[in-house]
């Protein structure tokens, strides 16, 4: 299916740190259907009882991560070809976004990857809240961590806002989104979650890392795979965890090893519900925002 038809599909589904289903598959919404009708049917608040066939240990989270111990269904594994024994061999593609979204076009990444990129382990966020620290599992995701690496030089991600706070107590999930170069972050307009850089490029690491407290993803609806953009996703709860077990894969890019504190601040501030239905965010109708907003002042991998 190629983006134009994946446009033209109906606007039913809603999906989480993902986009709704709307004309743009906004990069906004609740991250899969399954989820969006358990809130919708009363169970905001859903988690995962562990109890299907395979399962597997929590790896990787955050350093200063706190909750329960979580079990994940293991999913499938993608089938892409063989990976690289070297980063040097990798080839990515980046294609033009035809959906007619919004976006703030500054170039096509290069397909290679510099030696930069091969090297990098960190990426940095500083916002006007705090600094966050992203340890990349680069070997893993090495076009995502190229497309990142690309966008920061290109000051892509300055002076932008964090559109979308969701918290378990709304909508059953704990994360805040960003990457929108043109959100307003304030819960009135429709348009948030549906900016991108112009182009796509494909999904990578797909259940490499639990969907819990600390663990950083990219943001697309689960129904539209290898639609990946500038939007990500960082989880502040192990309740998102319970998207795994419904199936959701993403491409998951890294761990926050230093400022959980700073999201945990700013989930902590609330929401702007959208347009004063915070319900709207799980129907995919709007984004509710951070109360405290959040500037994304610069992004550096490093």
């Amino acid at each position: 299916m190629t983006d134009t038809d994946r446009q033209k599909q109906p606007a039913s589904r809603v999906s989480t740190a993902g986009r709704a289903t709307t004309p743009r598959r906004r990069l906004r919404g609740t991250l899969g259907a399954g989820l969006g009708l358990l809130a919708l049917a009363g169970s905001l608040v859903a988690c995962s009882d562990g109890s299907a066939e395979n399962t597997a240990k929590a790896t990787p989270s955050a350093s200063d991560s706190t909750g329960p111990t979580v079990t994940h269904t293991e999913l499938t594994e993608p089938t892409p070809s063989a990976k690289p024994t070297s980063l040097r061999q990798v080839t990515c593609e980046y294609r033009k976004d035809d959906t007619g979204a919004p976006s703030k076009f500054v170039g096509f990444p290069p397909s290679k990857l510099s030696r930069g990129v091969i090297a990098a382990k960190k990426m940095v966020i500083t916002t006007n809240q705090g600094r966050i620290v992203i340890d990349l599992a680069t070997k893993d995701v090495p076009c995502a961590v190229n497309s990142f690496a690309f966008l920061a030089k290109k000051n892509f991600f300055d002076n932008t806002v964090c559109h979308r706070l969701a918290t378990v107590e709304t909508v059953g999930l704990g994360m805040l989104q960003c990457g929108d170069p043109l959100a307003k972050g304030d819960a009135k307009s429709k348009t948030d979650g549906a900016g991108g850089p112009g182009y796509l490029f494909n999904d990578e690491n797909l259940g490499g890392l639990p969907l819990s407290r600390g663990t950083v993803g990219l943001a697309q609806a689960t129904e539209d795979a290898n639609s990946n953009g500038s939007q990500f996703f960082i989880s502040f709860t192990d309740e998102n965890t319970q998207l795994t077990a419904m199936g959701a894969a993403f491409t998951m890019i890294g761990v926050v090893t230093k400022g959980m504190d700073v999201i945990d601040k700013i989930a902590k501030g609330g929401i702007i519900p959208f347009n004063g239905d915070p319900t709207a965010d799980v129907r995919g109708e709007g984004s509710n925002a951070p109360k405290k907003k959040v500037i994304i002042k610069d992004v550096a991998v490093i």
